[in-house]
């Protein structure tokens, strides 16, 4: 097809109006009014509604970044995962330990995650989806500290090079989740965290 050198050159498209770029700022209060608000009233009395008052903004804001309450709930959760954990390097398989138990101990002791995590785990036993992210959620974060752990005593010496990795991040993050998420203790016993770090350091090496 051939043009017409005269002509003037075209317009660039315009993008839709639909396509406005959505406000980081807006997007991270949401995010922050979903944890407020989960702790306030629990995932089943939660709203959009809810959620948009706590944040600020009309509920048009929030239905143009998710398509209902549950996508939203599993956005901020799998964010969570992304976040993880920093990966202790105190150079011995005890040291690691006791510094990743320091760290998760804060975090699922703190109030608003102390109220959100036993809510979550309710939810998932009714709702498969929520299931499937929240144990990716722990999965990509937890155990992919711990991970990091077990390779570096691997590296040396201190764990068997056919240590069962499995088994190996069951031992490390379950007594902690028992303590602070399943029995909810309010209190950890004085020594508990350095007691616990050398029981599965301990534990570790036997296998």
């Amino acid at each position: 097809m051939t043009t017409n050198a005269d002509e003037p050159p075209a317009r660039p498209r315009r993008a839709p109006a639909g396509a406005a770029v959505l406000r980081e700022d807006v997007t991270e209060a949401i995010r922050a009014a979903v944890f407020e608000e989960l702790a306030a009233v629990g995932y089943a009395r939660m709203s959009i509604e809810g959620i948009a008052r706590r944040a600020g903004v009309g509920k048009t804001a929030v239905y143009r970044r998710w398509r209902s309450k549950l996508n939203l709930v599993l956005d901020v959760v799998s964010a969570m995962a992304v976040l993880g954990l920093p990966a202790p390097d105190t150079g011995s398989l005890e040291g690691d330990l006791r510094l990743l138990y320091e760290v998760m101990s804060r975090a699922l002791r703190h109030p608003v995650a102390s109220q959100i995590i036993p809510d979550l785990q309710a939810e998932a036993a009714r709702n498969p989806e929520m299931a499937e992210t929240l144990q990716k959620a722990v999965r990509d974060g937890q155990d992919g500290v711990a991970s990091k752990i077990v390779e570096a005593a691997r590296e040396r010496g201190e764990l068997s090079a056919d240590l069962d990795l499995d088994l190996a991040l069951d031992l490390i993050s379950g007594p902690l989740y028992w303590r602070a998420v399943i029995i909810r203790s309010p209190k950890l016993p004085k020594g508990y965290l350095a007691n616990l770090a050398k029981a599965t350091a301990g534990a570790l090496k036997a296998l």
